[in-house]
């Protein structure tokens, strides 16, 4: 662990006493064929299992032909949620972190079934990216491995995704999820679970065909050492195992003889083979497929199935995201910055404005999680004119749609979409905002982001001497803006903008009223 980390952790435990030593956190993994539970105890930086809890759900199969979650597979996921909800109980929200992966970024419905499964669950699910995934997979496996300054290549393959990775200690240098998993595979390839030579060739070419671009990045020379996580490697791993092979081991013979156990069986339902469990049959065809075409392609000899997965990578981010020296999120946000040029120090004087009256706002108000409130309302002020380098004119519709449709690591894409919603709505009219004006903490945010760069429109350090924001009560909808004593005449243009302000607002469920000018 690089040295800012450690000091990280040991400030976090000395000044968050959420996370200090013995904490529980847990992560929450909605994979397209098993939901998974882990929980851990925090310790002295690491992570310590106490509890892991699976059930094989299939979601996956249950997306039908116009890519819509069935009723039964909604419902086969309430109901485990529903019994991970029981068991998590009493945490904190700090304290959790739940993400879902492919089937749910495939399904267009997928908000019918979230919206309840957060309220069964009890917490926010997190529905990430392939490459966030991907991330996510190397950071759980690297910190499960002792460290090395090996090339290590990480492969898992999922229900309907299959993520690569090749990276060096804990950071991932190339990360990539390709659509093409045992749950998809099988239902197309392996109907009914009937094996059979051509079904198992065709299989294979199909996904060679989908896998075909990681052989640039991925092929042999590119790593050192080749893992494979949780899934279908771990399958193949306990089969291979108790037929008599190296413990974890995965090597070209071993596929050749599953694949001859499979042939003769002729269907799974027939199969009957040491090592493997009853809920893996139905999608080991699939599975052994995608794995048999990685190998050929990235000329694999030997994998090691890992420890790690991505539940354990979530846990670990929960601690990166507890200070900003850590948060990845951070760094993702400096470099979009970068990339697209804004003006840096106007990004850090709206910052540093809209942090100084969002502090007023919430005055009096519960400072649970406030530190990542003020992080989070940092970064839309540091990108709040990335749209400018596109054009002009709506640079900030531009800006909101780079950052929906931007593969930023860290960040799970509804916090993307929140934080677009910030950059699209820091001027202009607030109804274009696809928000819920409920929405407290939002609200709060996006007042103090408006209120900040209309105060800084003349690129320079606003004096604000006397100006004082008040929120009222934890139940009220106006906000109220003081002056002191000659500050509209001394600045003019700012004054009527505060007053277009007030304007703005009166379309919404909330007042704005500015005194003094």
């Amino acid at each position: 662990m690089k040295r800012v980390s450690r000091e990280c952790y040991a400030e976090r435990e000395k000044r968050n006493p959420d996370m200090q030593n013995g904490t529980l956190l847990a992560a929450v993994d909605l994979g397209s064929n098993s939901f998974r539970l882990e929980i851990g105890r925090f310790e002295h930086g690491r992570i310590h299992r106490t509890e892991y809890l699976k059930e094989t759900v299939r979601q996956g199969s249950g997306l039908d032909a116009d890519r819509n979650l069935t009723a039964e597979a909604m419902q086969r996921g309430w109901d485990c949620l529903a019994r991970f909800g029981e068991r998590l109980a009493g945490f904190k929200r700090a304290q959790i972190r739940a993400v879902a992966t492919q089937t749910l970024r495939e399904a267009r419905n997928r908000e019918e079934f979230l919206k309840p499964a957060c309220k069964i669950l009890g917490f926010p699910i997190d529905v990430i990216s392939g490459r966030e995934e991907a991330r996510l997979i190397y950071q759980g496996v690297a910190r499960l491995l002792p460290q090395s300054d090996q090339r290590r290549l990480v492969v898992d393959i999922g229900g309907r995704s299959t993520e690569m990775v090749v990276g060096k200690g804990l950071e991932a240098h190339a990360m990539e999820s390709y659509r093409v998993g045992s749950v998809a595979w099988s239902m197309k390839y392996f109907p009914d679970g009937q094996f059979s030579a051509r079904a198992f060739e065709t299989a294979e070419i199909a996904a060679k065909a989908v896998l075909d671009e990681a052989v640039q990045t991925y092929r042999a020379g590119a790593w050192e050492v080749a893992y494979g996580s949780s899934g279908t490697i771990g399958a193949v791993s306990d089969v291979l195992t108790a037929a008599g092979a190296p413990v974890g081991l995965v090597t070209r013979e071993g596929l050749d003889w599953l694949l001859d156990r499979l042939l003769k069986a002729q269907s799974a339902d027939r199969l009957k083979i040491d090592g493997m469990k009853d809920d893996r049959r139905a999608v080991i065809g699939g599975g052994v497929s995608v794995l048999r075409a990685v190998f050929d392609l990235l000329g694999i000899e030997r994998m090691q199935a890992a420890q790690g997965a991505l539940r354990h990578g979530a846990l670990y981010d929960l601690l990166a995201r507890e200070q900003e020296c850590t948060d990845l999120r951070s760094t993702a946000v400096q470099r979009l910055a970068s990339k697209f040029n804004t003006d840096a120090l106007q990004a850090q004087r709206v910052s540093k404005v809209a942090r100084h009256l969002l502090l007023m706002a919430r005055a009096g108000l519960s400072e649970t999680g406030s530190g990542r409130f003020h992080r989070k309302l940092q970064w839309a002020a540091q990108l709040h004119e990335i749209g400018s380098q596109i054009s002009h004119s709506d640079y900030h519709k531009h800006g909101a749609y780079i950052l929906d449709n931007a593969d930023t690591p860290g960040f799970a894409q509804p916090e993307l979409h929140r934080l677009s919603q910030l950059v699209l709505g820091h001027r202009g009219k607030l109804r274009k905002l696809e928000v819920d004006f409920e929405d407290r903490g939002f609200v709060q945010q996006l007042l103090c982001l408006r209120l900040a760069v209309i105060l800084c429109h003349a690129r320079r350090d606003p004096d604000l001497k006397g100006l004082q924001l008040e929120s009222g009560t934890e139940s009220g909808r106006i906000f109220v803006l003081n002056c002191r004593l000659g500050w509209g005449e001394a600045f003019p243009q700012s004054a009527h903008l505060l007053r277009e302000e007030v304007v703005a607002w009166q379309k919404t469920p909330w007042t704005l009223n500015v005194c003094g000018l």
